[in-house]
C-alpha cells in the first residue's frame, strides 16, 4: 500500500478517501491563504477562481512536506466558488454567510476544487520526486431559499467554515438541486482526478487501497 498524507483538517475529504478505501495520515498545513494568494498574484498577476484554487493546494501541500518531511505521497486541496467571475472561500462570520446565501439563491456557481501531489517518497522505496496538480470544476445549482431557511442554516456553524458557504454531503444537502460534474470533488477531492494524478506519476489507484 502506498503512503499518503493528506495535507488537509477537511474531514469531508478525509471522509470521502476512507470511502474509497484509502487511510491517509493527516498533517495539517500551516499556510496563511491570504498570504499565499497575494505572492502569488505579486509573482504572476491576476489569478482566476480555478487558478487560485490550484495555487493554495499547491502551497498546503508543499508546507506540509517543507515542515514535516513525509517519506509519502502528499496532497493537498483547496476549494473556492466562482460566483459572477468573483472568487469566494470560507465566509468566517454569519454575515458573511448570510449574504453569500443571498446572492447564491435560485442561481448558480462553480466550485473549483485544487488538487496538488508530491511523491516525497524515498527513492529507495520507488520514490519519483514528481510534482503535479490539477483543478476540477463542477457547476452547483442553488434552492431558491428563503431568508428563513438562510438564516436557520447558517445558525448551524456549518457553512461558516466550508469554501462557498454550503456542503452537498452534509446540512447543506438539501440546499443544492443539482451538480454538472464530479460529486466528489464538491465534497473536497475528485477522486478520478487523483487517480489521474497517480497515472502520471506510474502509480495505480488500486495501490493505495488499504
Amino acid at each position: 500500500m502506498l503512503p499518503l498524507v493528506l495535507a488537509s483538517a477537511s474531514p469531508a475529504r478525509l471522509t470521502t478517501l476512507r470511502s474509497a478505501g484509502v487511510e491517509p495520515e493527516v498533517l495539517v498545513s500551516g499556510l496563511d491563504e491570504e498570504a499565499a494568494l497575494a505572492r502569488a498574484r505579486e509573482r504572476h498577476g491576476p489569478l482566476d477562481p480555478a487558478d487560485a484554487a490550484l495555487t493554495l493546494a499547491r502551497a498546503k501541500c508543499e508546507d506540509v512536506v517543507a515542515r514535516h518531511d513525509p517519506e509519502a505521497l502528499v496532497l493537498g486541496c483547496d476549494s473556492v466558488l466562482e460566483l459572477d467571475g468573483a472568487l469566494h472561500g470560507k465566509p468566517g462570520s454569519s454575515q458573511v454567510a448570510i449574504e453569500r446565501w443571498r446572492t447564491m439563491r435560485g442561481r448558480s456557481g462553480t466550485l473549483h476544487t485544487g488538487h496538488w501531489l508530491v511523491d516525497n517518497r524515498d527513492p529507495e522505496e520507488g520514490g519519483t520526486g514528481g510534482t503535479l496538480g490539477a483543478t476540477a470544476s463542477t457547476v452547483v445549482h442553488f434552492a431558491d431559499l428563503s431568508d428563513a431557511e438562510i438564516a436557520a442554516y447558517v445558525a448551524t456553524g456549518e457553512p461558516l467554515q466550508v469554501a462557498g458557504a454550503f456542503t452537498v454531503d452534509g446540512l447543506g444537502g438539501p440546499y443544492v438541486t443539482g451538480i454538472e460534474g464530479d460529486y466528489h470533488a464538491v465534497v473536497g477531492v475528485s477522486l478520478p482526478l487523483l487517480r489521474e494524478l497517480l497515472q502520471e506519476l506510474g502509480l495505480a489507484w488500486h495501490e493505495l487501497r488499504r
